[in-house]
C-alpha cells in the first residue's frame, strides 16, 4: 500500500508526496520519508502505517502534538480527505480520485436520491472525478460562467510586480480559506461527519489545495538564463 499527502500550508506548502510506501514518518531531520521546514515540527513527529487495510497515524511523542480535523490525537485512522496539522504545517491524505470515491460513497450512505452520483462521462460504479463532486450542488449558470469545472491555467509571462501582486491577492484567499477550515470540528467517532456539510467542508479543502500549489509557482518562478 502506498499513500499521497499534499502541504496546503506552511513554508512547504504546494508541495506533493505520491505513491509512497508505507510506512511513513514526517518530521524535520534528515532520515524521514517526508522531511518539512518547520522548526516546530519534532526531529521525528508523525509515522503512518498500514495495520488491516488501515491507514494508522502515531504521534511519536512530539513536542508541539498533532491534529487530525481539529482534534488533538495520539492514535487515529486516518481516512482519505482528513486533514493532519503538524507544527504550522497541514497536509491532506489522499489523491484526488480517492478523496471523489470517499465522499461518494458518503453521499450514498446518507441515500439522497435528488442527488445525481455521476455525470455523464463516468461510468456506473466508478467515482466521480473530485471536480465533479465538490460542485455537484452548484447552480448550472454558475458552473457555466465563473465556477467552471476544469481548472484555470495560470497567466504566463507576468512581470516581477504582476506576479507579486498575484501573489498578494492569492495569499489574501489562502488565509481566509485557512481560517474556515480550522474552525471546523469533527462530529462524530468515525470521522464522516464534520460541522460544515462534508460537501462544502471538501470544497474548501480542495480550493486550499490548489491555492497552495499555485502560491508556490508564483513565488518561485524558473531561473533566469
Amino acid at each position: 500500500m502506498s499513500i499521497t499527502l499534499r502541504v496546503l500550508d506552511g513554508a512547504d506548502r504546494g508541495k506533493i508526496f505520491g505513491g509512497l510506501p508505507l510506512p511513513v514518518t514526517i518530521g524535520r531531520e534528515e532520515g524521514n520519508t517526508i522531511q518539512l521546514n518547520d522548526e516546530r515540527i519534532s526531529r521525528f513527529h508523525i509515522k503512518i502505517q498500514e495495520d488491516n487495510s488501515k491507514f494508522i497515524l502515531t504521534d511519536l511523542e512530539s513536542t508541539n502534538g498533532t491534529k487530525v480535523n481539529g482534534d488533538e490525537i495520539r492514535l487515529r485512522i486516518l481516512r482519505y480527505g482528513d486533514l493532519v496539522s503538524v507544527g504550522r504545517s497541514l497536509l491532506l491524505f489522499g489523491t484526488e480520485d480517492q478523496i471523489a470515491e470517499r465522499l461518494a460513497e458518503i453521499r450514498g450512505r446518507d441515500d439522497r436520491s435528488d442527488v445525481l452520483l455521476a455525470d455523464e462521462g463516468t461510468k456506473e460504479g466508478q467515482a466521480a472525478p473530485l471536480d465533479f463532486e465538490i460542485h455537484w450542488n452548484s447552480d448550472p449558470d454558475i458552473q457555466a460562467t465563473l465556477h467552471s469545472l476544469q481548472q484555470p491555467d495560470l497567466p504566463e509571462a507576468l512581470s516581477p510586480c504582476q506576479a507579486a501582486q498575484l501573489s498578494e491577492l492569492v495569499e489574501y484567499l489562502h488565509l481566509r480559506v485557512g481560517d474556515l477550515l480550522t474552525a471546523a470540528k469533527v462530529a462524530d467517532e468515525e470521522g464522516e461527519q464534520m460541522l460544515l456539510e462534508q460537501r462544502h467542508w471538501q470544497n474548501l479543502i480542495d480550493l486550499q489545495a490548489r491555492l497552495s500549489e499555485y502560491l508556490r509557482k508564483i513565488t518561485e518562478p524558473p531561473e533566469m538564463e
